[in-house]
């Protein structure tokens, strides 16, 4: 493990209350998504915001099925170590807009999932409307343009669409989920690659796909109200229409 994030086997701690339990929630949420196989070697990248408006973000390099609460990097708005901890993802720019754009979330899971990233590669449109359940939560999945990773033109390509959906997909590179804590911004990850999977062997099988109707879409979206759902909708929005 050492190894792997270049770190110690022991760090600096304890941390307050509330540090500690998104430290380790951080790590519990890197192990899910490598089991899944949403992430391999040391890609992506998982953060929450503390209540004091700084982050708490995976290490550079580091494989995220393995982490520890110390190898965790914590950083202010601007990206800059506040602990003298280990420095953080070389992808910090993505979360810095989505946090800047959306202050009201709490966290945020970057992740390289193969069938959503293979539709991307194919040109292959997330945001039809397909699966009832994903029509009523979050709609679909848009897709931001190709920014160059290490570049300020990744952070950019997300920051129109993080406006208006809490789950995007990145060109050729992987997807953005946020949320209100850890796990809701998981359970977006689990649901856009879900959907991807099941667009993915539509294709396979059929060569193509039929969308649900506009009448059933708009069906679908009433049932917003009757259940309370009021969480960002990309078919109600247009977000990447």
């Amino acid at each position: 493990m050492t190894e792997a994030v270049g770190g110690d086997a022991a760090g600096p701690g304890p941390w307050p209350d509330e540090e500690m339990r998104l430290r380790r929630a951080i790590c519990r949420i890197g192990e899910l998504a490598y089991g899944r196989g949403f992430l391999a070697g040391a890609d992506g990248n998982i953060s929450a915001r503390l209540s004091d408006g700084t982050i708490l973000i995976t290490p550079a390099g580091a494989m995220k099925g393995f982490l520890e609460p110390h190898h965790v990097a914590h950083i202010d708005d601007r990206g800059n170590v506040v602990d003298g901890g280990p420095s953080c993802s070389t992808e910090v720019g993505i979360h810095l807009v989505a946090y800047e754009e959306r202050p009201e979330m709490r966290a945020m899971v970057h992740a390289h999932p193969p069938h959503a990233v293979a539709l991307t590669i194919a040109g292959i449109d997330m945001q039809m409307p397909l699966i009832p359940e994903i029509v009523v939560t979050i709609g679909g999945v848009p897709t931001a343009p190709y920014g160059t990773p290490g570049t300020d033109e990744l952070p950019e390509s997300i920051r129109e669409l993080i406006r208006c959906s809490d789950t995007l997909i990145m060109q050729n590179h992987g997807s953005v989920t946020i949320g209100d804590n850890l796990m809701d911004a998981y359970k977006k990850l689990d649901m856009l690659e879900h959907t991807a999977r099941i667009l993915f062997l539509a294709h396979a099988v059929n060569g193509g796909v039929e969308p649900l109707s506009q009448e059933a879409v708009k069906k679908l979206l009433e049932t917003r109200r009757l259940l309370g759902i009021t969480t960002k909708n990309t078919l109600e929005n247009r977000c990447g229409l």
